[in-house]
């Protein structure tokens, strides 16, 4: 089922496609972990503050496909970092490199921002992703814990 697609800047017209492939891909059951939570903030919020970092792979007028980051400047220092959010397809579209393409494409746009590393996030155990972000050349996986506390028991 591979078809024409092609990778662009999202426009405003893309939002609702972004946001419901995000809910049929960032499921609690795929990814139970998910210290972001998948919700329509996260796609407006991104586009409206920094929309040259959201990308969609369209193919015949459908999203089926999206990267999303943001670039972090820290004061005084020289380096800005650039962090991928989100990465995104549509499983009838897996194994057509538009994952890959996505990401190619979110590199040189950090790269001619001026982005001097790039980081992403991801579950330990999502093996898949693990593999790609390798493959993609990122490196020295660092564990983390994340821990919460429910305010609404009582103690």
């Amino acid at each position: 089922m591979l078809n024409d697609f092609e990778i662009r800047t999202a426009t405003i017209d893309d939002l609702a496609g972004i946001f419901h492939l995000g809910e049929k891909v960032f499921t609690s059951q795929a990814y139970s972990n998910l210290y972001r939570t998948w919700d329509e903030y996260e796609v407006t919020h991104l586009f409206n503050s920094e929309c040259e970092y959201v990308l969609v792979a369209v193919s015949e007028g459908k999203v089926v496909g999206f990267a999303m980051g943001t670039v972090i400047e820290k004061a005084r220092s020289a380096w800005n970092y650039g962090h991928l959010l989100w990465l995104g397809v549509d499983p009838d579209f897996a194994r057509h490199r538009i994952g890959s393409m996505l990401f190619d494409r979110f590199r040189e746009i950090m790269q001619e921002t001026g982005v001097r590393m790039l980081m992403i996030d991801t579950q330990l155990d999502n093996k898949p992703a693990m593999r790609f972000f390798k493959r993609k050349g990122f490196e020295n996986p660092i564990k983390h814990v994340y821990m919460t506390l429910n305010l609404q028991k009582e103690t």
